[in-house]
């Protein structure tokens, strides 16, 4: 009857962490229609969305502690400062590609997340990629290929901050699955803080209006704060390479809101290359655990099965 619990449970917490990150997704696909409503400029969009961000993240930190904040805090040491850093740099230097790049070369190297993902989390974790997992992120390139044109040429200074980009986006991943044990909460928390930091000497706080100031509040919240809670909690329950696919379907999802809000209606290459990738992410979420895959993440750990039950049901703070 036990050797049937377990796939059970495993099979459960991996539907949970699909949805999580299918939200975090549909979170950041928001940034499309919002971004393109605001009259400031870049530094004072970066500040105002992560103090916004900072604010919800802390509550939602202080909240889920019951007012403990300092044994969270504490708990997730120095891989959550890798997070935290991992974090911010990712979420600036996203929106810095944007500005040196063509918009086609960015994501692309979004694109190519679930495969640094896979790498990285084969190097440092010896998470095993299956089959599946590689012919499903090779459909999703081709299908983000197909929706922007290809890579594009965006000089030195856009190529480098593109790959820094994915590479960050990719090894804050590979932390949070490594350390599922402790939430990172505090660690995406932090992670706007920094980016606050970094960016308030070059804001103009001045130029903001109060139809800015209500876009930053939505953004800050509901794009970069709800996706980052959702993404850490998907992110302890699936592996490295499954979370950076599924997040492409914010690739897919932010056109289909600017078409419906505003009617722009996005080319048929467009559309074929986003039907392209949500059958990737579906070939992917689809998929089952081979028994040899259970039987890998429980031996030698003889706290497997309560693992498994803790990660069916993940706190934002543990």
């Amino acid at each position: 009857m036990a050797a049937r619990v377990v796939p059970l449970a495993k099979t459960d917490s991996r539907r949970q962490g699909q949805l999580f990150v299918a939200l975090a997704a549909l979170a950041w696909s928001s940034s499309g229609v919002l971004q393109r409503e605001l009259t400031i400029d870049t530094a004072t969009q970066l500040a105002g969305r992560a103090l916004f961000a900072f604010l919800f993240l802390a509550a939602v930190v202080l909240v889920s502690a019951r007012g403990r904040v300092v044994l969270p805090i504490r708990s997730m040491g120095l891989t959550g400062f890798g997070v935290a850093i991992c974090t911010a740099v990712a979420s600036g230097s996203f929106i810095v590609a944007l500005n040196h790049a063509k918009v086609a070369n960015v994501l692309f190297m979004q694109a190519i997340a679930p495969i640094a993902a896979a790498l990285l989390a084969w190097t440092a974790l010896g998470e095993r990629v299956t089959q599946r997992t590689w012919v499903a992120m090779a459909v999703a390139v081709l299908g983000v290929a197909l929706m922007v044109g290809g890579p594009g040429s965006g000089g030195v200074l856009g190529i480098g901050v593109s790959v820094v980009m994915t590479l960050a986006f990719a090894a804050g991943i590979v932390i949070t699955r490594h350390r599922r044990d402790v939430s990172m909460a505090p660690a995406v928390c932090l992670s706007q803080l920094l980016v606050l930091l970094a960016t308030a000497p070059l804001a103009d706080p001045g130029s903001v209006t109060g139809r800015d100031l209500g876009l930053l509040v939505l953004l800050g919240v509901g794009q970069i704060g709800l996706g980052l809670v959702f993404l850490i909690m998907g992110a302890r329950l699936i592996p490295a390479a499954e979370v950076a696919l599924i997040t492409l379907l914010e690739v897919v999802l932010a056109p289909l809101w600017v078409w419906i809000s505003i009617s722009e209606k996005p080319a048929a290459t467009t559309l074929i290359g986003g039907a392209i990738v949500v059958g990737a992410v579906l070939l992917q979420a689809t998929g089952r655990d081979s028994p040899g895959d259970l039987t890998r993440s429980l031996v030698g750990d003889p706290d497997g099965v309560e693992k498994l039950a803790q990660d069916s049901a993940p706190d934002l703070v543990a």
